[in-house]
């Protein structure tokens, strides 16, 4: 279920009068492979993740194509931006996003589209883990994204966020290992994961 749209008066101001975005396009075209995001008026830069970071991203597209979500109704996404209230050039790029098949009609701009035409979005931790589990927990609620899940390689559990009121989720559990987590029906099919085999996956591999 999608939410209210945001509405954003500073949203019609011309490009040369934005210039932490200026800023932000700069970075990402001098430094390929890193993310750059704006929250709370400030860029966030996160290096390229680590192989597992990917593999697990992967292994969670799949639950939700095999549920139907990546289909006529909705789609499963990486790397496009989500448009944020919270400021006047904020946007965020989750790692993954459950989001209306229309969602191409919302864009706002610079790759990132209305908050309203997305059902979940998810983070997967790395260095800047202290960013998943607070800044962006602020900012998804802000925008009252329905579900944010976060995998979080960092204390190895699963993070499920929901209810979203002003800056905070009014629902957050954890989940551990040895767990079956089934998200909300919001988001439009029956979902399970295994938390294990979520967090197996995103382990980084040591040399013997």
């Amino acid at each position: 279920m999608s939410a209210a749209s945001v509405e954003r008066p500073h949203y019609e101001r011309s490009r040369d009068e934005r210039p932490l975005i200026a800023e932000a396009n700069l970075l990402m075209d001098r430094n390929p492979g890193y993310r750059v995001e704006i929250i709370g008026d400030q860029l966030l830069v996160t290096p390229p993740p680590d192989g597992p970071h990917a593999v697990v991203l992967t292994d969670l597209m799949l639950p939700f194509a095999t549920a139907g979500l990546h289909g006529a109704d909705s789609k499963v996404v990486q790397g496009i931006g989500l448009w944020l209230p919270t400021d006047t050039e904020d946007y965020a790029i989750p790692d993954l996003a459950l989001v209306d098949a229309d969602f191409h009609d919302h864009l706002v701009e610079n790759n990132s589209y209305d908050p309203v035409c997305f059902r979940l979005v998810l983070e997967v931790t790395s260095s800047n883990w202290k960013t998943d589990l607070k800044t962006k927990v602020a900012a998804y609620a802000e925008a009252k994204v329905p579900v944010y899940v976060v995998v979080d390689r960092k204390h190895q559990r699963l993070h499920v966020l929901t209810d979203p009121v002003e800056s905070e989720y009014a629902t957050h559990r954890f989940h551990s290992p040895g767990q079956q987590v089934t998200l909300p029906d919001s988001i439009g099919a029956k979902v399970t994961l295994d938390v294990a085999e979520v967090l197996r996956a995103g382990q980084a591999r040591t040399s013997d």
